[in-house]
């Protein structure tokens, strides 16, 4: 990515309240994870909430459910495979940016399993806890402030991928506009930190995650409060 790509993202609405934030961070969570049929028949449920969000939000996320009502549902699948999947630089995993595959990551993850745990979540073994679905579904039905402060800290991440996705024209960089709205600005040692991400890629050592332990349930404690 080009240096001289790092655009600025639109300011956080300043009127933007606790139900909005979490209302946008519930539905980023969903539309980020892998388009089931029970996401599409969503759509127009979701879409009703939208027009409840601030005036600035809407549009990004009106866009994304329109693209998914027009979209076939096999073209979804694949086009989401090929976004998040296949594409180093469009990784939904936010410690895999700065750690790539190695060792040095399993200690950044355990950072957001003792988070979730903290707040009597316990993370099954099918999901790695830094994946942007589960943190946001963690920040809106879970704990908003521990939630948003692992959000806050991996902001030059999340705009990075932004970024990523709309140089590539991806629907997806709505969504990912959406979320970092409810975020403080990047600042000018995020865009340092934003420009180092981009120059140097993920770490390529592929040693794989053994020292990180995952356990055996997601989100049980959590289940039982709702």
């Amino acid at each position: 990515m080009s240096l001289l790509k790092l655009r600025r993202r639109p300011e956080p609405a300043a009127t933007m309240s606790e139900r909005d934030r979490r209302l946008i961070w519930r539905m980023a969570a969903l539309l980020l994870d892998y388009p089931t049929e029970q996401t599409l028949a969503m759509v127009d449920e979701l879409a009703a909430v939208v027009g409840e969000l601030p005036r600035d939000i809407q549009p990004h996320l009106g866009r994304f459910l329109t693209h998914l009502r027009s979209t076939d549902p096999i073209v979804l699948a694949q086009r989401y495979v090929e976004t998040f999947d296949m594409r180093r630089r469009a990784s939904l995993h936010l410690t895999f940016y700065a750690y790539g595959d190695t060792r040095k990551r399993g200690m950044a993850l355990l950072r957001f399993k003792h988070a979730y745990r903290h707040a009597g979540v316990e993370l099954g073994d099918h999901e790695l806890p830094d994946h942007l679905p589960v943190l946001l579904e963690f920040a809106a039905t879970v704990d908003p402030i521990g939630g948003e402060r692992l959000l806050g800290e991996h902001v030059p991440v999340l705009e990075l991928l932004r970024l990523s996705l709309s140089d590539n024209g991806s629907p997806y960089s709505d969504l990912l506009a959406a979320v970092t709205a409810t975020l403080p600005p990047v600042t000018t040692a995020d865009r340092r930190r934003i420009a180092e991400l981009a120059a140097q890629g993920p770490p390529e050592e592929e040693v794989g995650l053994e020292p990180f332990a995952m356990d055996p349930t997601m989100f049980a404690a959590a289940e039982g409060r709702r």
